[in-house]
């Protein structure tokens, strides 16, 4: 095991990347290496699969079993003990405060950041027959489709995308939603039935981005990442992140917020809402790129004013 301490700053010419060991996880870090590649080709970038606490457990709901923390945990653990030098996140996995001595050290160009309707039958959304059962796992998409849809069943719906449209082509359910970007990166948006638009379903919290995390004080690997940053989409990130971290959100709260940014400025819309969809809240902030969590802190603070305390304190239980 190699000291993580040792390699701050110095060159080198081999680097590990951890990941995932799915399908969509090693395809997001075999591009992140093969973009490094083309940046500094005197660099070999090495994968290297590291099985999660989240890939492990598949029957039971993420709200339950501790938040989405779980598909990081033991990566970063690796980036702490230096057994690897970077790791690549959806960043939607990612919790809002990193260990300490970690930090997302770049955030590549993003994809669609909109939720994706298969259905088996190809009926879209609206079109979708009362009582019709929608797979998945997000309370977050439970919510929001329950607004729009309350005649629908909502089905617990876990597992990798390709044993998700398994389970939608087996007729376990009459469509599923999903993250437009995985199916895209996988080249499945063949698939998709209907992109759902941010009025009827509020993206999650960096859905569609990647984020690539790091130890803090590697000089080397942050140098090296920097040819890779997309400004705008880091800055997107943050706003949405900080909202999240200051409504103090996770698996069991349906929390959404999507950030866009045009020239010096950035918009972001968040939503906060009950389980069941029948009380939903949604506003938006405005602000610059000089101070993206602001927006989100500002925006979060509207949402707390306007109810969203009362929801969360329900949901979680607190006075």
């Amino acid at each position: 095991m190699k000291g993580a301490m040792s390699q701050v700053g110095e060159e080198r010419s081999t680097v590990v990347l951890g990941t995932r060991g799915s399908k969509l996880a090693v395809q997001q870090s075999e591009w992140v290496q093969a973009q490094l590649h083309a940046l500094a080709p005197h660099v070999t970038v090495t994968l290297r699969r590291i099985q999660t606490s989240g890939d492990k457990i598949l029957d039971v709901p993420l709200a339950q079993i501790g938040g989405k923390g779980l598909f990081v945990k033991e990566i970063e653990e690796a980036l702490l003990s230096g057994e690897i030098d970077l790791a690549v996140h959806s960043m939607k996995d990612v919790p809002t405060e990193l260990p300490e001595g970690l930090e997302i050290l770049c955030v590549p160009p993003r994809e669609d950041p909109r939720d994706a309707l298969i259905s088996r039958d190809g009926r879209s959304f609206m079109d979708l027959p009362r009582g019709a059962r929608i797979g998945t796992s997000s309370l977050r998409r439970q919510s929001q489709l329950l607004h729009a849809r309350p005649d629908l069943t909502i089905a617990m719906l876990r597992g990798n995308l390709d044993t998700r449209l398994k389970k939608l082509r087996e007729g376990q359910f009459d469509a599923i939603v999903l993250a437009a970007a995985g199916l895209r990166r996988l080249a499945w948006a063949h698939e998709i039935t209907e992109y759902l638009a941010p009025q009827i379903c509020l993206p999650a919290i960096g859905q569609g981005a990647l984020g690539i995390e790091g130890r803090r004080e590697d000089l080397f690997i942050r140098a090296l990442l920097s040819g890779l940053n997309h400004a705008p989409s880091k800055t997107a990130v943050l706003a949405e992140r900080a909202l999240l971290h200051r409504l103090q959100g996770g698996c069991q709260v349906p929390i959404a917020a999507h950030a866009t940014v045009a020239g010096a400025g950035v918009r972001m819309e968040g939503l906060v809402s009950s389980v069941d969809g029948k009380e939903v809240l949604r506003d938006s902030a405005e602000g610059t790129i000089e101070d993206p969590e602001s927006i989100g802190i500002q925006l979060a603070e509207r949402l707390l004013g306007r109810g969203g305390d009362r929801i969360l304190h329900a949901i979680y239980g607190t006075p």
